[in-house]
């Protein structure tokens, strides 16, 4: 699709460079254009520009869903049709820029770098359980997570010709608002959908009851039934210890807080007046809530709003509740063959795709991005994902022949090897430096051909 008669510029070749140099050395399209001129790279043009590469990048996003299904077929085969685990899950991309155009891509909302409000959008990865990327979706940063997933599931199924699909999510992702539409979904292809999520926060409310009366067994599982489903519950003790441990000396400390506070007014009110500004009973509520809620404690401890005198009062019952649910991993999962264990261990490799989520940020260096136009930030959001794929295909076949080495060690050590041009009069000899052992053991691992 690429390769079209009818254009001047050779965009494989001008793709391959960006790919390469978010692996290599990431940086910006004019910093690609500084690298290219230290880099030997075969089937390249002599010369390349900044408008070329923004010209490629308009040339990818022609041809990006043609680019898509043929990179699904080379992952056909490392997807096994009888069982598909699919991790998907979302981040925040920084973007720069304030001019505002139609479409806009950039939108503000919480970003998950920086923990407020910024603008940006947002990228979905799908992978597999192997760690193996399947796709990539591009949203708008005000985009709410749950809307993304049926567009994803519906891409899923059309590209990979699975019989089952095991869906994990985080809570955020997941809810059980959207389970039957998706279900439906996967259910008109003939094909079932099945998942594997936590429960949301917001729902432990209704679990009170359930977790009071779980026996775990020697591993530390349970089961029960909640909303329909299986309810996997994972308990590890010294996680729990710590956790409420942790809540009641911070309650604690509030609790001296308070008394502190209510000593200085009682000697104010016996006529002993402290250094310093005068203490209220209003300003004593005002300090204290505030200290509780940055506490995030508000459960916990309340301020008594009715007395005359500043009071407040502890909730033991609230914190026993609370403390049914230390050390604990709450899934709910509708899949009737996995165990308990397996389902636990499925949703733990979740964490897998938030590592993809850091060489994307870090070795890939995907954000900020300081494209305007939609399309080119989508173009941008394509070419870390084939970098990604990259990455991980290196990963996996570094795993599979026992090496020790990261695709990053691998690269850097790669790195190391120079073609060097040499003209003596009319001759030009071209050659290598002199490789490694540890270098050429790599091109074995990778399954590549030994340079000339």
């Amino acid at each position: 699709a690429l390769r079209s008669g009818k254009r001047q510029l050779d965009v494989e070749a001008l793709v391959r460079a960006m790919v390469f140099n978010r692996l290599c050395e990431p940086d910006s399209k004019l910093g690609c254009l500084r690298w290219l001129e230290t880099v030997a790279m075969p089937a390249m043009p002599e010369t390349v520009t900044h408008q070329h590469l923004l010209r490629a990048m308009d040339a990818l996003m022609d041809h990006a869903e043609r680019v898509e299904i043929e990179l699904a077929k080379q992952i056909r085969p490392l997807v096994d049709r009888d069982l598909a685990v699919v991790f998907y899950d979302l981040t925040t991309v920084r973007i720069h820029g304030e001019a505002e155009i139609e479409d806009d891509l950039r939108a503000y909302g919480m970003n998950k770098e920086k923990g407020g409000i910024a603008r940006q959008f947002v990228l979905g990865v799908v992978q597999t359980a192997e760690g193996l990327p399947l796709m990539h979706t591009v949203h708008p940063g005000n985009v709410a997570e749950t809307k993304t997933l049926q567009a994803m599931l519906t891409t899923v199924l059309q590209r990979f010709p699975v019989e089952r699909v095991v869906l994990v999510a985080d809570r955020g992702l997941l809810s059980l608002d959207n389970i039957d539409t998706l279900t439906t979904l996967a259910d008109q292809g003939g094909r079932k959908l099945e998942f594997i999520l936590a429960v949301p926060a917001r729902r432990y409310g209704e679990l009170v009851e359930t977790f009071r009366g779980l026996a775990f067994d020697k591993t530390g599982l349970s089961e029960a039934r909640f909303a329909g489903h299986r309810l996997i519950v994972a308990h590890d003790p010294l996680r729990a210890a710590e956790q409420s441990e942790k809540r009641r000396a911070r309650i604690a400390e509030l609790e001296v807080m308070a008394e502190r506070m209510v000593g200085k007014l009682n000697a104010q009110d016996a006529g002993q007046s402290d250094r310093g500004r005068r203490a209220s009973d209003r300003g004593a509520y005002s300090r204290f809530t505030r200290a509780v809620a940055e506490a995030e404690l508000t459960r916990f401890l309340r301020a008594d709003f009715t007395a005359d005198r500043f009071s407040w009062s502890l909730d033991e019952t609230a914190i026993h509740e609370a403390e049914l649910f230390d050390g604990k991993l709450a899934l709910l999962t509708n899949a009737p063959d996995l165990t308990p264990a397996e389902a636990v261990a499925r949703y733990k490799a979740l964490a897998d795709i938030e590592r993809g989520f850091r060489v994307l940020k870090s070795d890939i260096e995907i954000a900020p991005v300081h494209h305007r136009l939609p399309d080119r930030i989508r173009a941008h959001a394509l070419i870390c994902f084939l970098a990604l794929v990259l990455y991980r295909v290196m990963r996996m076949r570094l795993k599979a022949k026992g090496h020790t080495a990261s695709p990053r060690t691998a690269l850097d050590l790669l790195a190391r090897i120079q073609r060097h041009r040499a003209k003596i009069g009319e001759r030009t000899v071209n050659g290598l430096s002199v490789t490694t052992p540890q270098q050429m053991e790599l091109f074995d691992t990778l399954n590549l051909p030994k340079p000339l």
